[in-house]
């Protein structure tokens, strides 16, 4: 990853647009690697170590921040804080409290502000953001967002396998069929599939012949870099302004094995082949992103600010160590389950762990739908926790923690018949061990570096964005944001809200 700018050779042809001393291709360009929740602390230690080069690169040529959450729990999570980056509003102004009810929301993001400026933009999995359709744009949904489509059309071919294994991941009774992967090669392959990523998921399916099943918490970077194959693709082709690429991969190693990573911190003891076996699970997700950021910073020409954004992060997760941790159960199929209960609805779908929301269609009552849902008992205690969404839906997951014993059964309200528990619900083999932190990374590869105190807000990314792209709004459109350009800190020494780039900026240079 060579960060050495070089603004020199642009096309005498092309337009050029010189902001603040850094000539520019066809205008500013950014690319904001959104990757989820990543520790500035586990962060500065492996790179201490020599384990993550390309990070160590990237920060070195890199004006850093640490950034704070703008909401304290239980509105410290990701599906929030990312909507509050990307539409400049703090969790107080948008209410957006689920996943999934951000496209509903439709308050105006930074892909609409900058489209309407006549910029080009690209939405790569960002998490729960509305869609998008416009020239020279590309945008695949978050996972956990099925309301949305992918545009062009032709990607949601891919998006519908990402949907699934993101979901499902877990469920083994839930799996795709030899057309659909047959439709999805067929796809990949005209659509940037690299003989890297061909090589990478032989070596996986080898390993998990040869070593058995145990080898499959491995896959999940298979996926981010497939996702980072078509993004390729679609750059390439499209050439936006700004772009942002989302990855959680290692946010969900986080949850799941930060007990294996720093045993000391947890009352609960892990076997000895547990700790061989997961010790490394953690490290394994940075060097994986550390090799997807060598190739975005590779993709990204010498006229692109390319940023690395966490908008929070993760520590040990420690509260429930004394009933044997945070266990996960999900109903084995969902669909049965409901018919089991005689809830009629409209679309159920899966979001987070052991979560589902659930939509009605004309005549079907949400309150009917919460009754039988909360009538669903194991040994006194509800097995659901069930809330209204924004939109009319039912959100509602197992507040099981405990494991149950084998011959366990559960009630259905009024209902005289009993059913083994686990006839019906299978567990998640990861316990939670990691849970959310305030603290966030903020890196802008400027070409040169400096470590910025004290901490700035995640609402600060919003107008830094706008700023790098010489958008400002009228007043009244900008009253409600809270957030600064940072870009001011740089260098700028300027008082309004969106400021050009300043020359000192310029004089260092945007590596590519």
């Amino acid at each position: 990853m060579d960060p050495t700018p070089n603004v020199r050779k642009v096309a005498a042809q092309r337009r050029t647009d010189c902001i603040g001393g850094i000539t520019h291709m066809n205008g500013p360009r950014m690319i904001v690697v959104e990757f989820n929740e990543l520790c500035p602390a586990l962060l500065d230690r492996f790179m201490h170590d020599g384990l993550l080069p390309n990070f160590r690169s990237f920060y070195e040529h890199s004006d850093a921040f640490i950034t704070q959450a703008d909401a304290e729990p239980p509105a410290l999570e990701p599906w929030i804080q990312w909507y509050s980056v990307h539409t400049g509003l703090s969790y107080q102004q948008h209410r957006v409290f689920n996943l999934t009810d951000g496209p509903r929301a439709r308050h105006r993001d930074i892909w609409d502000i900058l489209t309407a400026h006549g910029k080009t933009v690209a939405n790569c999995s960002s998490m729960n953001a509305k869609s998008l359709r416009a020239r020279d744009s590309f945008f695949l949904p978050d996972p956990w967002c099925d309301s949305e489509v992918a545009y062009p059309d032709e990607l949601n071919i891919f998006y519908r396998f990402v949907r699934h294994h993101v979901q499902e991941y877990t469920n083994e009774s839930q799996s795709l069929s030899l057309s659909d992967y047959s439709a999805l090669l067929l796809y990949l392959f005209r659509h940037g599939l690299s003989t890297k990523t061909i090589a990478a998921v032989l070596k996986q399916l080898v390993a998990e012949r040869v070593r058995g099943k145990d080898e499959s918490w491995r896959r999940a970077p298979l996926l981010d870099q497939l996702q980072f194959d078509v993004f390729r693709y679609y750059y390439r082709r499209a050439q936006p302004q700004f772009a942002t690429f989302f990855s959680n991969s290692t946010a969900h190693y986080q949850h799941s094995y930060w007990r294996y990573m720093d045993p000391e911190a947890f009352s609960m003891p892990a076997s000895s082949a547990d700790l061989l076996h997961y010790g490394d699970a953690i490290l394994f997700g940075y060097q994986s992103m550390d090799a997807l950021l060598g190739e975005l910073c590779e993709l990204a020409d010498s006229e692109t600010l390319v940023v690395l954004a966490t908008a929070l992060s993760q520590q040990p997760f420690t509260r429930l160590e004394h009933i044997g941790g945070q266990n996960f159960f999900r109903p084995k199929n969902i669909e049965s389950l409901l018919g089991l209960l005689g809830i009629g609805y409209q679309t159920v779908q899966a979001v987070m762990t052991h979560q589902y929301i659930l939509h009605f269609g004309p005549g079907q009552s949400i309150h009917e739908a919460m009754r039988r849902i909360e009538g669903v008992k194991y040994a006194g205690r509800e097995v659901f926790d069930c809330r209204e969404s924004n939109d009319g839906g039912l959100y509602f997951g197992s507040q099981i923690h405990t494991p149950p014993p084998e011959d366990a059964c559960i009630e259905f309200g009024d209902q005289a018949a009993q059913i083994g528990f686990h006839e019906l619900f299978y567990r998640i083999k990861e316990v939670k061990s990691g849970f959310h932190h305030p603290d966030g990374v903020l890196w802008l590869r400027t070409g040169r570096h400096s470590q910025h105190t004290p901490k700035v807000s995640v609402l600060d990314i919003f107008p830094t964005i706008l700023d790098y792209f010489r958008v400002e709004l009228p007043a009244e459109e900008r009253s409600p944001y809270r957030g600064k350009s940072l870009l001011q800190i740089l260098g700028a020494g300027q008082t309004n809200a969106y400021s050009h780039i300043s020359s000192d900026l310029g004089a260092s240079g945007i590596a590519g």
